[in-house]
């Protein structure tokens, strides 16, 4: 009962002002860190049990980062590798260079400089990811870009957790640095318990390895066969007890050997990533998620010292400012060298610079392990905090003042439309594809609706009759307003291969009975999106350019009817191939020898059909006709059809 009466003043403070931050356009986050400050700084109300109900609610954190490691299948991080390694490697190692070299210029520190570049260089995965999700900018450039650096940094902590131990040094001169008083031994306290407390260095960096190493393993071969033994009893208490025990007990794990138990459980999503149970452990995983999350930020803004901000309040408020302002300059820069359009600049630049949640915990490991000392780490907490805080009032100040100024038109910020038909089929994305799609099925009398998130383009449309409706079609919500549980056709025509294969999952989870015709721009994506459940999977440029090779041999001599049969035996056989190589496709599939020696012996078969089949140079057009009408003969004959009389 005790650990309840600590909840209820958050539960009640979030209640007031969450509301009321989001009436005002303030966001749910920045309305959690107001409540904070309300319940303690101000009212003084939590001020006793903070920390405690603090360290319970990074368990959202935590569970957060299970979430998010769950969506991360290795393939999945292949494909990302471009804007991981890019823009999530240059934004950590460059704002870790800016911070080194100013520490070492104002300090003569190298060590404190790396050991405060790794802190700093962090960015809040909760309050940025949450946030990105309440204002619909995930799925823009910007917000795609700011999510790769967010798991790029999440990936970063774990060597970083490593290295930290590395630089443990004594401190005789550096609390001068600065002056702050003697605060700061909580950060400390909370990894108080470590088995590989009093190692040598390299010892307790041996150590954190083996124990990540350990969870990777015991997840891929014990966690597997435990969940679906659990799943056959078909218990949905049980198998949501057993996610909870996953989460719970990687976390424990890691905070035995001193290190974050968020990094425990992200490991363990990874490692799940790839089950056939992932959708059911998001869903059991969720809720809990999302009302700890709430509690946690509400717990930052409790957690604000203002006496020490009031007794330094220019130098605390500087270094904020100086390490948004740092991180900015990097951002903007990564986005410029990536061409972004001038409003995914802005949001890409605007929605990273803060310090992160794993920022505290690699300052608790700091002070433990002597790479810092306690008042520097202090006032570097209250730094971070700050910079969180004033997250929110950024986002608040692309959608407001910045987008406005830009031009943006309405297009991009509307709100989606309310859908008041249904129809049998449903085609998002209205593009080239969809709209030949669309034209075909209305002209046939069928009810369709279209989604899409260019608003013009759903003007036009709707000038015409066509029932089109503005809003992201990768939304669940959505698709069900459209009438997707009693539709039997969704056509999935997005530009993003990415976004349609997250689509087709949540379909086909969710709605198993409609046939999905999915939009292909290539082999490797039509191989994605079948694997995702689309039961048919049209390459869009297959035919065309097909059509385009028949008639430049025709250009180029060769008789019409022969032209037209080996434009039929090439498009079959690749519809053959397709799926002799589909069975054997891997995301690296330039470096699978059974993919590619099988793709090399159906090209050799392709030439030798082609030879053997329209070697001849036809005297007449009767040689080409009948050719021809024995091609289709053979083609009749292979789709189980009787041969038209001759």
């Amino acid at each position: 009962m005790e650990v309840l009466a600590y909840i209820l003043p958050y539960l009640v403070g979030a209640v007031i002002l969450v509301p009321i931050a989001n009436r005002l356009g303030l966001g749910s986050v920045l309305g959690y860190l107001i409540a904070g400050v309300a319940l303690g700084p101000a009212l003084g109300l939590v001020t006793e049990n903070a920390v405690d109900l603090q360290h319970l609610s990074e368990f959202g954190v935590v569970m957060m980062l299970f979430l998010i490691g769950l969506e991360l299948r290795p393939r999945e991080l292949w494909t990302m590798r471009t804007q991981l390694l890019g823009l999530g490697g240059l934004q950590v190692f460059g704002t870790m260079a800016l911070i080194v070299a100013g520490v070492w210029m104002l300090h003569g520190s190298f060590r404190v400089g790396l050991a405060l570049g790794m802190v700093l260089a962090l960015s809040s995965t909760a309050i940025v990811l949450q946030t990105l999700q309440e204002k619909n900018l995930e799925r823009r450039t910007g917000g795609r870009a700011a999510f790769a650096v967010l798991l790029f940094q999440d990936i970063a902590v774990i060597p970083m957790l490593a290295l930290l131990p590395l630089l443990a040094q004594t401190h005789t001169d550096e609390g001068a640095f600065f002056d702050g008083g003697g605060h700061g031994g909580e950060a400390a306290a909370h990894h108080a318990v470590n088995l590989l407390h009093g190692l040598p260095a390299w010892a307790h960096a041996l150590g954190i390895l083996a124990v990540i190493a350990g969870i990777i393993l015991a997840g891929r071969f014990l966690a597997y066969p435990v969940f679906r033994f659990i799943a056959s009893g078909r218990s949905g208490e049980v198998f949501t007890a057993a996610a909870l025990a996953l989460v719970i007990g990687t976390s424990m794990l890691m905070t035995l050997v001193g290190l974050s138990p968020a990094l425990g459980a992200f490991l363990a999503g990874v490692v799940l990533s790839g089950s056939e149970y992932r959708h059911q452990l998001e869903s059991d995983i969720e809720p809990f998620k999302g009302l700890l999350l709430g509690i946690f930020f509400v717990t930052v803004g409790a957690g604000v010292d203002f006496g020490l901000l009031f007794s330094e309040p220019v130098l605390i408020v500087s270094a904020a400012f100086l390490v948004i302002a740092i991180k900015g300059v990097v951002l903007a820069a990564l986005a410029i060298a990536s061409r972004f359009p001038a409003r995914d600049a802005w949001l890409f630049s605007l929605s990273l610079p803060q310090g992160g949640e794993f920022g505290f915990v690699l300052l608790g490991l700091a002070v433990t392990t002597g790479a810092l000392p306690i008042q520097l780490a202090h006032l570097t907490t209250l730094v971070i905090a700050l910079t969180m805080f004033l997250t929110p009032i950024m986002f608040t100040l692309f959608e407001k003042v910045i987008e406005p100024r830009l031009g943006v038109g309405k297009a991009a910020i509307q709100e989606a439309d309310t859908i008041e038909h249904q129809g049998t089929v449903i085609i998002a994305g209205i593009g080239r594809f969809g709209q030949i799609v669309n034209r075909l099925l209305r002209s046939d009398g069928v009810e369709t609706v279209v989604l899409d998130e260019d608003a013009r383009q759903i003007d036009t449309l709707r000038r015409f009759g066509v029932r089109a409706y503005y809003g992201d079609a990768s939304r669940m919500s959505l698709l069900e307003a459209a009438g997707i549980g009693h539709a039997k056709v969704f056509v999935a025509a997005l530009r993003d291969t990415q976004q349609q294969v997250r689509m087709i999952e949540d379909i086909r989870r969710r709605w198993p009975h409609i046939h999905i015709i999915a939009r292909a721009t290539d082999r490797t994506s039509a191989y994605r999106i079948s694997a995702a459940g689309a039961q048919t999977v049209v390459r869009e440029m297959l035919a065309g350019s097909v059509e385009a090779g028949r008639e430049a041999l025709e250009q180029m001599g060769t008789h019409p009817y022969r032209a037209e049969g080996i434009a039929r035996a090439f498009r079959r056989h690749d519809d053959e191939t397709f799926e002799v190589l589909r069975e054997i496709w891997t995301e690296d599939f330039l470096n699978n020898p059974d993919y590619m020696n099988q793709a090399r012996e159906r090209s050799e078969e392709l030439s030798d059909i082609l030879r053997s089949d329209f070697s001849q140079h036809p005297e007449s057009d009767e040689w080409a006709i009948q050719a021809a009408e024995r091609f289709d003969r053979d083609e009749d004959e292979e789709n189980g059809q009787k041969p038209a009389a001759e």
